[in-house]
């Protein structure tokens, strides 16, 4: 199960299409092929969304297809 506190090149190794859900989000998460460095928890902050709102990305992430 993914946590707020995961790395992102760890939610991408784990979850490839965690990218482009974060993407419809508003939150890019790779840059140039690259991870961005850091948990998700942090780039969503960074991003303006509350705790809240990053426990439900959270949420959706664990619910996709690949999370299973």
């Amino acid at each position: 199960m993914i946590r707020a506190d995961i790395e992102v090149e760890e939610l991408i190794e784990i979850i490839p299409e965690s990218v482009d859900f974060l993407r419809q989000k508003g939150i890019v998460c790779v840059l140039c092929g690259e991870p961005v460095w850091g948990t998700l928890e942090e780039l969503a902050i960074e991003k303006g969304f509350s705790k809240d709102d990053i426990q439900q990305i959270v949420n959706e992430i664990n619910s996709l297809p690949s999370a299973k």
